[in-house]
């Protein structure tokens, strides 16, 4: 009965079932490569935007300048035009333009400057108040970093992290769309191309549950850190 209902509906989806299955995992394992080493490298990149910044504990206009300029740049593009732009530089790494490790490069560095910037707007919440007792006490920069601005600002840079991996979402889907590999690449290659709408229909579905397990997962983090 069930199987006679999901034949009638979605007969592409069951025909190339497991495609479908396999761009599902490329998604899960580009996401979370690329995550995590735009995380590795975003969250430091933002402690550092706000430390520098005007008034801050580091203050330094030209480091906070420069640095704020080059993620102002990258931020800026396109995803899809930076795809291209990097091509010669992705081969230069990974070998490869196409499938799940040439989606990587792309990702990361489309990825890197959203999150870092996003935890330099999640650190600014840390109460200054506590910023300056700390300094008053004596502290020196890399105790207020280390004990005060990393340990409150905690929950604000999970809730900055799970935007920016949601987003990381959308961007691999794009880089599906250009032979990336993942869920994009499904829907592109034997949805759209092929008019089989039940494939591109349940594409979008498997994405925005991908999308709100991320968003809940990271919401629950946040609210457990927060004290």
């Amino acid at each position: 009965m069930m199987n006679a209902l999901l034949q009638e509906l979605v007969p592409n989806v069951i025909e190339y079932f497991p495609e479908m299955i396999k761009a599902l995992n490329e998604t899960f394992v580009t996401v979370g490569i690329s995550g995590l080493i735009a995380s590795l490298i975003g969250i430091p990149l933002g402690l550092i935007l706000l430390i520098t910044s005007p008034k801050h504990i580091l203050e330094n206009k030209v480091v906070y300048s420069i640095l704020s300029k080059v993620i102002n740049v990258f931020r800026s593009i396109p995803f899809v035009i930076l795809i291209a732009a990097i091509v010669p530089f992705t081969r230069f790494v990974v070998g490869t333009t196409i499938g799940v490790k040439g989606a990587l490069v792309p990702l990361i560095v489309g990825v890197t400057p959203f999150i870092a910037r996003q935890v330099e707007v999640a650190l600014q919440k840390v109460d200054k108040g506590v910023l300056e007792a700390a300094k008053a006490m004596g502290s020196s920069p890399l105790e207020i970093i280390f004990k005060v601005i990393i340990p409150e600002g905690l929950p604000n840079i999970v809730h900055a992290v799970t935007i920016s991996l949601i987003s990381l979402i959308g961007f691999s889907a794009m880089a599906g769309s250009v032979g990336g590999g993942g869920l994009g690449n499904f829907a592109i290659q034997y949805g759209y191309q092929y008019f089989k709408t039940d494939i591109m229909v349940v594409t979008v579905i498997l994405l925005l549950i991908i999308v709100t397990l991320v968003q809940s997962i990271g919401d629950y983090i946040s609210r457990k850190l927060t004290h």
